[in-house]
């Protein structure tokens, strides 16, 4: 034997037969961040510097624009921009209620001052006195409440928020006791909001408690924090940046931390938990890195940018607003999801396998979160043992809660819904108990003028609008310099967001109007920002089937490729539905119906027309997600054995215990907003996640899923020849496999 065949047999070469975790994708990104750990980290920090800086330089455009254009209240809207410019702006009313007469003296002295301090203002254009020869609709009949109309020289969405905070300052200067002074109009909302609730902070302390519960370690709980909590910061700062560009609401930021807050939590989680279950195994930090983030990583990558995806779809419904929300959300998806995919791993390099070093004695356990057992062994054998029984409770339950849905009413909510504490809602309740509640949303008649009797057609339109059922009162016509364009003002008797108001805009659309202009002389369009609000409602209704039916097609193509399986992607598109469908009907039934006002603060009102839509996109991408973590345990299963019964038992068990923990920390960070926010919005869509979640991850997940699979044996796993030939074959997670070689002797011969 040679010295350089002795020298080969003393070296350890991997065994041939040894199989790793490749590194390329995710694999190698994982790798490249854990060695370069404080570059990534550096690079982290200057972004985050970054983005702050870009947005105090920036600040924030939000608009609460929800016009549709080429609707007829947009068609009025230009009309009165072309013939009456002076008129164009929006209008803000400050409304006064004193405790004797208006035109006292000294009430009197206090308005004629409050008036001449408003209008040398910036982007102020007029201002109207309750008590002037011009302002006789302007003081209640008991003349105790009246209001100042303060005209802008712009619409609400483009007049500076200096310029209108300076008119609320100006007003609120003369309030004293005796004479109340509050503010509402589109530009007071565009700038007034509620305090920040402490919707933020209960959800992150439940969250903080799930994770000690599950993990029992600090470090392990604290990092899903910290990755959600840089991804929404981050996101803040761009939001405000993108403002400028897109139509963002002004809830659109709130709306980002409760989607940022809830994703980012849960997809660290996953790649924690998962690092974590691979240092238990004995895999040194770098590899446990490699395989958290080849695995996990990957799944959560997958269910992210489904996400996204079906966000996108939003942008198709062709609303500004829409497209501003779905920005917001998409922002803040992929900011905690690069978190997770790049920061998290340089972490990882950091504390290396201390993860546990910190922890709640009697807490801490190594055990993996898909290892399962105990309760959930149990439960699946009753599952398996009685399908039938099972599957219809489940279905039960579900139809139960969905059964309001069909009763919904979608409809802008108006200011009558803020918090007491907030201006506008104090003019709103102010001007309907002084004038009635349709005083807060008047219609705009805008007409256009044509011929020799245009005027005579004008005089018909005010009286028979004058008579239609509904209407309280109805302004004077007033006809611009030209007189080739006419504005009536009609109050209707009920509030803007009644069902009763928005039959009155098509009564008057289709009835009232076309028989008087059908004699010739004018056009007239019915405007105004409550009619705007029937006119998005109406089109984002219409669009709500489209936008489930395509998620639906999406979703069941996806699964179909994922799992090559026809009836796995045809029961997930049905548990979808049932699942938002619950969801729908437990938001209807509190805020719609008033169910359980009490508890939750707040009374019945429409849903507003944006929600359904959002909420569908949302809970498809995170009902996806617990899909593909539970089904994929079960095919893993199947490849292995062959065995049906054997595949559902292994998915539930395996994959009980970490879906959920991740949707508890979902629920509370959703419910908190029901609790903690006082915007309604909030709570309605704060609510129908947190019911969609609870019970796609309980009820369905871990109960009707397994029942139908159990009763559809060997069926589960069909898909034609001719469709598995055409399938591309897709996998949601790389099977990990040992990701370092173990050292064997090489034999030379001799």
């Amino acid at each position: 034997m040679t010295a350089g065949s002795i020298s080969a047999s003393n070296r350890l070469q991997p065994d041939p037969r040894g199989e790793q975790m490749p590194e390329h994708g995710l694999g190698r990104l994982a790798g490249w961040c854990h060695d370069h750990r404080r570059r990534v980290l550096a690079g982290w920090i200057v972004a985050v510097i970054a983005v702050i800086g870009l947005a105090q330089a920036t600040g924030s455009r939000l608009d609460n624009n929800f016009a549709l254009a080429g609707s007829p209240s947009q068609q009025a809207q230009q009309l009165l921009s072309t013939r009456f410019p002076v008129e164009q702006g929006d209008t803000a009313q400050l409304v006064l209620s004193a405790s004797s007469a208006l035109d006292d003296r000294a009430n009197a002295a206090t308005i004629d001052r409050l008036v001449h301090a408003l209008q040398p203002l910036g982007h102020v254009s007029g201002v109207q006195s309750p008590i002037s020869a011009g302002g006789a609709g302007q003081p209640s009949a008991d003349r105790r409440i009246g209001f100042v109309v303060v005209r802008f020289d712009a619409v609400a969405a483009k007049l500076p928020a200096s310029a209108v905070d300076r008119v609320i300052a100006t007003a609120r200067r003369f309030a004293r006791p005796g004479l109340e002074v509050a503010l509402g109009g589109a530009p007071i909302e565009q700038v007034v909001s509620a305090a920040p609730g402490s919707a933020e902070t209960i959800g992150l302390l439940a969250a903080v408690v799930v994770m000690l519960l599950a993990f029992g370690s600090v470090i392990a709980m604290g990092l899903p924090i910290l990755i959600a909590l840089l991804g929404v910061g981050m996101g803040f700062g761009l939001l405000e940046a993108l403002s400028h560009l897109v139509t963002v609401p002004t809830f659109g930021p709130d709306m980002m931390v409760m989607i940022g807050l809830g994703v980012g939590i849960d997809y660290a989680l996953f790649v924690v938990t998962r690092y974590r279950q691979s240092l238990s195994e004995g895999h040194p930090p770098r590899d446990a890195t490699i395989v958290a983030l080849t695995t996990a990583g990957r799944a959560v990558l997958f269910a992210g940018s489904t996400v996204v995806i079906a966000l996108l779809g939003l942008f198709v419904v062709g609303l500004g607003f829409m497209d501003g929300l779905a920005l917001a959300t998409i922002v803040a998806v992929a900011l905690v999801l690069l978190g997770a995919l790049t920061l998290l791993p340089a972490i990882f390099g950091f504390i290396g396998g201390t993860i546990d070093r910190l922890h709640v004695p009697g807490l801490l356990s190594r055990r993996s979160a898909e290892t399962g057992g105990g309760f959930w062994s149990r439960w699946s054998a009753v599952v398996q043992r009685r399908p039938w029984s099972c599957a219809a409770v489940a279905l039960a339950v579900l139809v139960v809660l969905a059964m309001p849905l069909f009763s919904m009413r979608q409809a802008f909510s108006d200011a009558g819904n803020d918090p007491m504490s907030l201006t506008t809602r104090q003019a709103y309740d102010l001007l309907a108990q002084g004038f009635g509640p349709g005083f807060n949303g008047p219609l705009v008649v805008a007409a256009d003028l044509r011929g020799p009797h245009a005027s005579a057609t004008i005089t018909g339109l005010d009286s028979a609008i004058r008579r239609t059922r509904g209407v309280s009162s109805v302004a004077p016509p007033v006809f611009n310099a030209a007189r080739d364009a006419a504005v009536i003002v009609v109050y209707p008797t009920t509030a803007p967001q009644s069902a009763a108001t928005a039959l009155l805009v098509d009564r008057m659309r289709t009835q009232v109007i076309p028989e008087v202009t059908a004699q010739g002389g004018a056009t007239a369009f019915v405007g105004g920002e409550t009619a705007a609000g029937v006119d998005t409602s109406t089109y984002l209704a219409g669009r709500l089937p489209w936008v489930i039916g395509t998620v639906v097609l999406l979703a069941f193509l996806l699964l179909m490729v994922v799992f090559r399986s026809l009836m796995i992607a045809l029961k997930a598109a049905a548990m979808n539905l049932l699942s938002i469908g619950a969801a729908y009907g437990v938001i209807v039934a509190v805020f719609q119906w008033g169910w359980l006002r009490d508890l939750f603060g707040t009374a019945p009102g429409p849903i507003d027309p944006w929600i359904p839509l959002m909420m569908f996109t949302v809970v498809f991408g995170l009902s996806m997600d617990y899909e593909v973590f539970l089904l994929s345990r079960m095919r893993e299963e199947w490849l292995r054995t062959g065995d049906n019964t054997k595949a559902v038992s292994y998915g539930l068990v395996s994959s009980a215990r970490i879906i959920t923990a991740a949707a508890a920390i979902m629920v509370c960070v959703f419910a908190s907003f029901v609790i903690g926010d006082p915007l309604r919005i909030l709570d309605v869509f704060g609510l129908g996640l947190a019911v969609a979640v609870l019970v796609d991850a309980t009820v369905v997940r871990m109960m009707l899923v397994p029942a139908v699979m159990q009763l559809l044996g060997t069926a589960n796993w069909w898909l034609p020849a001719w469709m598995q030939r055409l399938t591309p074959r897709f996998e949601v997670e790389a099977t990990p496999q040992t990701p370092f070689p173990q050292p064997v002797a090489v034999k030379v011969a001799e």
